[in-house]
């Protein structure tokens, strides 16, 4: 018989010998779990498009928080909806914000979990937007300062790592510098480097209470069309700062999340986005997946791409079949 092909099968004869030569693993350090904080008591709101979410009031956090320790999740990522909205987004900087607060109440309650905090505006402002609006168009350099205060205000707080999301144009550098200004050049900044304008948003827009109220983000978020776009953005955050790059959103985007992971060197951060879930879990609760073996094959996928981390609602999920195994 003809011995010239190669015999790939060799290394899957058994579950043990494909462990053996596994390139690629999902570690329960690898996942970050995002909540959505809101301001009064008692509140645990089911979050429609989103089966398993919630936004929660800060005593109900304390709740989630011992969930999340007793499951091993290591690290949290902070979305916060206020009572009141402005044009300026005020309760994103305010010092008793409710960002702020529930920094405080996870830093006591489990302080050795880091907090990172999504630095934004849209959930604060009146208008849904990422910044500071002038007819009807948004301001970027004005909004640099209003996103450096926000911050400055969650390192105070407690805050292990500020998430800058807004995409305006020099925010890492804006960022950097109030941060260091204010006595906080260790905390480092997880960038929303390469952050398109995407359709996968929508079931976090119910969740954070941040739809545009005129417009659309696309004159500062990036056109899904666009890849080398993507490497001028991180390079400039690199350039200003930035020490973590994320890309968003997760599954539509692996070929960006290879090129960042190949061009830079900094920890990759995915974002596995609301939309992403929210297709998971309708076809799940229809009996058309499986759920377990979809999640854990798309989030080693985003390790394999080249993510270091996955910001990812599943991560509560995942946790528990990694223990499982």
């Amino acid at each position: 018989m003809n011995q010239s092909f190669s015999r790939h099968r060799r290394l899957r004869s058994s579950a043990t010998l494909r462990t053996m030569v596994r390139e690629n693993h999902l570690h329960l350090e690898d996942l970050i779990y995002p909540i959505f904080v809101v301001e009064g008591e008692n509140i645990k709101n089911a979050i429609q498009s989103m089966p398993g979410v919630f936004q929660l009031s800060l005593d109900q956090l304390r709740t989630e928080m011992d969930e999340i320790a007793a499951l091993g999740i290591t690290s949290v990522l902070l979305f916060g909806i206020p009572n009141e909205k402005d044009e300026c987004g005020t309760g994103a900087f305010h010092d008793h914000g409710i960002v702020q607060e529930a920094t405080r109440v996870i830093k006591e309650q489990y302080p050795d979990i880091v907090v990172i905090a999504d630095t934004c505006l849209c959930e604060y402002t009146s208008h849904g937007h990422c910044g500071v609006i002038e007819g009807g168009k948004v301001l970027n350099d004005p909004s640099l300062k209003l996103l450096a205060d926000t911050a400055v205000s969650q390192a105070k707080a407690g805050a292990d790592i500020i998430a800058p999301s807004n995409m305006m144009d020099g925010f890492v550098a804006a960022i950097r510098a109030g941060l260091d200004e204010a006595g906080f050049e260790d905390i480092p900044i997880m960038s929303y480097a390469v952050k398109y304008a995407s359709s996968f948003y929508g079931p976090f827009r119910e969740a954070a209470e941040s739809t545009p109220q005129f417009g659309d983000r696309k004159t500062y978020q990036m056109d899904p069309a666009n890849r080398m776009e993507g490497l001028r953005e991180a390079s400039s955050d690199v350039q200003e700062g930035a020490d973590f790059l994320i890309v968003k959103p997760g599954m539509p985007y692996l070929d960006i999340v290879r090129d960042i992971k190949n061009n830079f060197h900094l920890p990759v951060v995915v974002y596995n986005v609301s939309g992403e879930y929210s297709m998971v879990k309708a076809a799940a609760q229809n009996g058309w997946i499986d759920e377990k073996n979809i999640v854990m094959e798309m989030l080693t996928g985003m390790k394999r791409a080249g993510a270091d981390l996955i910001i990812t609602y599943h991560a509560k999920d995942a946790a528990r079949w990694l223990k499982e195994n």
